[in-house]
């Protein structure tokens, strides 16, 4: 008989006790700001039809404060709703919104766009500790096995500048650095190999625009990648407008994006949107000591002109 013992690798649990406790902290802000007529509306989260999932929710009544949640499948970047895309709610007065740490940076971007003002906004930050990447709805508690890969490598866990800060970051295990990994791995090919990984992963586009439409920064009412007199880029998904499509929204999203990485999660074709983002912003790091959504009143490096500009790009 063997009895050399059989030895089983464990995923490492992330402790998320403390959220049941910050959902309850939410929901009472949220009726407390609500029934003083302080703000005119709420955005956070509700648990959603299955197990294990969150969804959207806006409220205006006190009375339903209690619906709100905080849990690790609260991934939507909620910021989302205070664009251009959802005017509608905004023209309600004052609104109050539940946010991330990567929320937070949105917001922030947002704010130095002059696209909010911060008088207008009342931010119940959220300590997380992760959410849930992309698979199927669980109710199973979040480990370094399921959490996403963007909050792998977080660095505003715990959000700052917010009007209320709700809950406490656990200590968490370390995780392998995914994203970073694979980062490396792209940069250290040849050019050519780098075209063929984005060209295979590009050809899969279906052109749904679902990057663009849950992108807080797409909040342009007219996209000029819609217009077809002129025509900027070619609307079919084919891969010529394919590789144009995503090459112009990375662009427009250098220095700007907050790494929300919700662009890749609504992607249905698996498209590593987030590399690219990633790998705009750690140029622009690298190039101009700039990260995008740390202050609210900051311009990225391509959105305005100095005098003592590097131009050494300049051939």
């Amino acid at each position: 008989m063997n009895n050399t013992a059989e030895k089983i690798a464990v995923t490492p649990s992330i402790d998320t006790t403390g959220y049941a406790a910050t959902s309850e902290i939410i929901g009472k802000e949220a009726a407390k700001l609500l029934a003083g007529g302080s703000v005119t509306a709420v955005i956070g989260y509700k648990a959603g039809r299955l197990a294990g999932t969150a969804i959207p929710h806006i409220i205006t009544d006190p009375a339903k404060a209690s619906e709100l949640i905080f849990s690790p499948a609260c991934v939507n970047n909620l910021a989302l709703y205070l664009t251009k895309a959802k005017k509608e709610i905004r023209r309600a007065g004052k609104i109050a919104i539940v946010a991330k740490g990567c929320d937070m940076r949105a917001l922030a971007g947002l704010l130095g766009e002059s696209q909010l003002k911060r008088e207008d906004l009342y931010i119940i930050g959220v300590a997380c500790a992760g959410v849930k990447g992309n698979g199927p709805a669980n109710s199973e508690p979040l480990t370094a096995g399921n959490i996403s890969r963007k909050c792998r490598e977080c660095s505003v866990h715990t959000p700052e500048g917010a009007d209320l800060i709700v809950g406490t970051t656990p200590d968490l295990p370390e995780l392998t650095p995914l994203e970073g990994e694979e980062l490396a791995r792209l940069e250290a090919m040849t050019p050519g190999e780098r075209w063929a990984f984005w060209k295979e992963h590009f050809s899969r586009c279906i052109r749904c625009l679902a990057c663009r439409q849950v992108c807080p920064f797409c909040y342009c009412e007219q996209c000029m990648c819609d217009r077809n007199r002129p025509q900027a880029v070619e609307t079919t998904p084919r891969p010529a407008g394919n590789t144009a499509w995503h090459i112009v929204r990375a662009m427009h999203l250098a220095g700007r994006c907050a790494g929300c990485a919700e662009c890749e999660r609504a992607c249905p074709m698996d498209i590593p949107l987030n590399l690219l983002n990633r790998k705009m912003a750690k140029e622009l790091k690298a190039l101009y000591d700039f990260e995008a959504g740390l202050t609210p009143v900051e311009k990225g490096p391509l959105a305005e002109y100095k005098d003592n500009d590097d131009q050494s790009f300049i051939k």
